[in-house]
């Protein structure tokens, strides 16, 4: 598990973990039956509070990617290929409804956020 915390960033950072720690579950960086460190661990090796990782642990169970088994851990859970797609394209929806909104408080047409989009998209 690889993460990234950025003081920075306008993201909170239960936000920031629990995408970074997702993405890398929809990848398949992250397989079914990893155990996740416990929020303790996790929160003394990123210097981040416990109450941020348990957000984060409990935002990753909501959305079906971890399970918790109480006295043992949390695990991600074990998907089909078409299930880990089926959970990115839902994360990936919900994300770019947000971001239309913004687009379209801008009077930006489909056409002109698509443009906008290519030139920082990485090709």
């Amino acid at each position: 598990m690889n993460i990234a915390i950025s003081n920075n960033s306008e993201k909170p950072i239960y936000q920031q973990l629990f995408e970074q720690i997702s993405a890398q579950i929809l990848k398949g960086e992250l397989e079914g039956g990893y155990i996740l460190p416990p929020i303790r661990q996790a929160a003394q090796e990123l210097r981040i509070s416990v109450i941020t990782v348990k957000k984060a642990w409990e935002e990753l169970e909501r959305c079906g990617l971890i399970n918790t088994v109480t006295g043992k851990g949390c695990f991600v859970a074990n998907f089909s290929h078409e299930e880990m797609l089926r959970l990115r394209d839902e994360m990936v929806l919900k994300q770019m409804a947000t971001d239309t909104e913004y687009y379209k408080s801008f009077g930006l047409t489909i056409d002109e956020a698509i443009e906008l989009l290519k030139k920082v998209y990485p090709s």
